[in-house]
Formats: C-alpha cells, sequence, structure tokens
C-alpha cells in the first residue's frame, strides 16, 4: 500500500499532530507499507525553527527519516498562521505521479486543505481531524469553504475519540462517514526506562525535592498554565514546566505576582530522555487544559506510560478526560478551578494507596489502548475498508 501524509510540519517540529503523524508513519511503514510525508519546512538554512513566525523563508528538500520519505516545502511567509509555499503544487505533481493509494490529510493544516483542494490528486481521501479551529477569525471565513469542500470529498473521517465527533462541527455533519482511531505511541522507553531517563529522575529529585509536579507542553493560551500557578499557592512541593510558547513572560510574571515563583522550574524545551525523568520524578501530572483545543492530550499517555497518575480537566466534547479516566488512572476536576486542581494534588501527595492504585491502573490502561503497533494496524484497516470506494479528488475546474 502506498500512502501520503500531508501533515502542517515534521520532525523535529514539536507538537502532538506532527508527533502523531511520524509516529504512524513509521509504525505503518515496519509493517509494510511505502509510506511518504508531505509538509512544510519550519526549519530555515541555520535551522532555525520560524514555525509561525511571520517573516522568514526556508527551502524546499527530502529527507529519509528511516523508512519513511519526507517531502518538505518551502515557504516564503507566514500569514496568520498560514504559511505561504513555494513548491507545493509541483511536490504534490511529482507524488502524483507515483500513484498513491492512500492520501493521508491531518486537519486542521489550511495550507494543505487549501493546495489539494485545487489540485488534482489521485487516490483515496482519508482525514484526522485533530482539532476544530476555535478561535475562528475572519480568515476563517474563506477557508471554511475549501474546508467544507474537502471534507464532503474525503472517504473517511478519523477522531482520535469519540467524545470529540459529538461536539464538532464537522465531525457531527459527517458521522456517517467518521471512526475513531485513539493516538499511540511507541511506549516502550516509557514503559523500560533507559539508565539516562533514570539518571535524569535522580537529578530532578536531588535538585528540587521529593514532592514534585509536571507541567508538559507548549505554553499558549489553552493549556490553562495560569490556573495551576494559582493553584500552586495551596499545594506543596514544586511545579516542573517542560514546554515554550507565546505566553512564557507572562507567566513567569504571574508565577511571581502569585508568589509561587521560587517553586516553578521552567525547564524550556527538553530533550526526550529529560522529560521521561520527569515523569517518573512527578507525583502527577498536572493537564489543567481548558478548551477544546485539546481534543486528547498526547502526554497523558506518555505520563501514564511511566505510571504517573495524571490531573486533568473535564473538557466537555473532548477525549481528554477519556484518555485518563476520573479515579482510574488519575483524577478529573472542573476546568479552571486552582481550588479543584490543589485539591485532587493534596489528595495524591497524601494517600500513598491512592497513587499506587491510579499508577498501576494508568500504566495498564496506556499499554492496552495507546501502543503505537495497535495503531498503525488499526489505520491500515481504515485504509482497507476506505478503498473499497475509491475515487480521484479533484477541483471543479479541472488543474
Amino acid at each position: 500500500m502506498r500512502i501520503i501524509h500531508f501533515s502542517k510540519y515534521y520532525h523535529p517540529a514539536l507538537g502532538g499532530l506532527e508527533t502523531h503523524v511520524r509516529t504512524l508513519a513509521q509504525g505503518q511503514a515496519k509493517l509494510g507499507a511505502e509510506v511518504h510525508v508531505v509538509a512544510i519546512n519550519h526549519l530555515d538554512q541555520l535551522d532555525q525553527d520560524l514555525g509561525n513566525k511571520s517573516l522568514g523563508r526556508t527551502y524546499s528538500k527530502e529527507v529519509n527519516d528511516g523508512p519513511v520519505k519526507v517531502h518538505l516545502v518551502g515557504r516564503i511567509l507566514n500569514i496568520a498562521r498560514f504559511d505561504v509555499p513555494l513548491g507545493l503544487t509541483q511536490c504534490l505533481q511529482r507524488l502524483n505521479r507515483l500513484k498513491p493509494d492512500i492520501l493521508h490529510l491531518h486537519a486542521p493544516n489550511a495550507t494543505i486543505t487549501v493546495a489539494m483542494t485545487l489540485c488534482r490528486i489521485d487516490g483515496t481521501l482519508v482525514i484526522t481531524h485533530h482539532s476544530d479551529v476555535l478561535k475562528q477569525g475572519l480568515l476563517y471565513v474563506p477557508f471554511s469553504r475549501f474546508e467544507e469542500k474537502i471534507y464532503s470529498k474525503a472517504k473517511t473521517l478519523i477522531s482520535d475519540s469519540e467524545q470529540y465527533v459529538n461536539g464538532s462541527r464537522l465531525l457531527s455533519k459527517h458521522s456517517n462517514k467518521t471512526c475513531v482511531l485513539p493516538l499511540g505511541i511507541d511506549l516502550s522507553d516509557y514503559l523500560s526506562p533507559s539508565s539516562a531517563t533514570r539518571n535524569w529522575k535522580e537529578i530532578f529529585l536531588n535538585q528540587h525535592g521529593p514532592l514534585l509536579w509536571l507541567i508538559a507542553g507548549r505554553l499558549c493560551h489553552y493549556k490553562g498554565i495560569r490556573i495551576a500557578l494559582e493553584a500552586l499557592r495551596d499545594v506543596p512541593g514544586k511545579l516542573l514546566i517542560a514546554g515554550t510558547g507565546p505566553l512564557e513572560n507572562e507567566l513567569k510574571r504571574l508565577a511571581f505576582k502569585y508568589g509561587v515563583s521560587e517553586r516553578v522550574v521552567w525547564l524550556g524545551k527538553v530533550g526526550k530522555d529529560e522529560l521521561i525523568g520527569a515523569y517518573l520524578a512527578a507525583t502527577a501530572l498536572w493537564f489543567p487544559s481548558n478548551a477544546r483545543n485539546e481534543g486528547f492530550g498526547q502526554v497523558q499517555v506518555e505520563s501514564m506510560a511511566c505510571g504517573t497518575p495524571v490531573i486533568n480537566c473535564e473538557i466537555p466534547d473532548s477525549g481528554v478526560p477519556w484518555v485518563s479516566i476520573n479515579d482510574l488512572t488519575g483524577l478529573t476536576v472542573p476546568m479552571n478551578s486552582s481550588k479543584a486542581l490543589a485539591s485532587a494534588a493534596n489528595s495524591l501527595h497524601e494517600s500513598a494507596a491512592l497513587r499506587t492504585r491510579l499508577s498501576i491502573a494508568a500504566q495498564a490502561r496506556a499499554k492496552e489502548i495507546f501502543g503505537d503497533r495497535k495503531m498503525a494496524e488499526s489505520s491500515l484497516r481504515i485504509y482497507e475498508q476506505s478503498l473499497a470506494g475509491q475515487r480521484h479528488l479533484n477541483s471543479g475546474n479541472g488543474h
């Protein structure tokens, strides 16, 4: 089976979508598929991450990520999170000559959605809907027409949880062709920590004390980190924050305002060994996201695989509280309640029996549901079902 994934960016870009695309592509290739990935090149010639920065040019190139062929398309600039590409149409035309079986778009992805709508690409279209576009500015109105067209043409739509389907305008509109594929990860490094990972655990405990909490992810508006900083006022121990993002300076000012700055450790961008060490050192992962932009929360799976309970929030129509289940693998609290988050953390701190019970169940659930091989095998079955009604994607103007 010849598969082309369409991602916004690709490894080493950070982000749940990018991590998922790489994991899925690698898993499918291991099962014998020929796998390609198309993404915008987020790195300039000095390997600086331009990401969603407005200015800065990157160039097209092709690289091999193990068995996966990655086609990185250059960009001129970024306007309102829309990368203006260089050579994307030509890239799609070249790939079309490969006669792909499956075109797998990972959305939201404005740049490639528009290009795929305007260009003819042969193959059966499958879309993974990672999140609704919730901050809908004026630019969303024209983009929504491309979005509607591409979703209508897709043979199959995929959500990572059933809960997210219910609250999504796009998915509920096409519920007759929507299925669920939970995100999976390579669990091996989490289930069997390396010596380097264990060393990081000891470093965190020795430097910062025996009671640690962890937040891992991009420092942006829907992560609810302000609530976490407020909750820390009523919780002993230190809070490790792994990640960077646009709100970093504002959050550091808030930590000072709340009087907890000396108990917050800003780790910034961390490597995998360091992150897993932080999971192992932490009493719990705090996951206070408070909007449906957070549809799943892959760091929850990573934490669970390490046997670290999760404190998450009851986000309506989101898969977050399904990934880590209240009183089974962690504790779920109301959104935007620092008091509830603090109470849950103190419960875990004060009860070794509760921590142990949740830890054992968390690791068992991660192994049962969220492994990368299981995800890859399930995805190929979805493709096979989709191929039964194969058709090509073609705009009405024939270009």
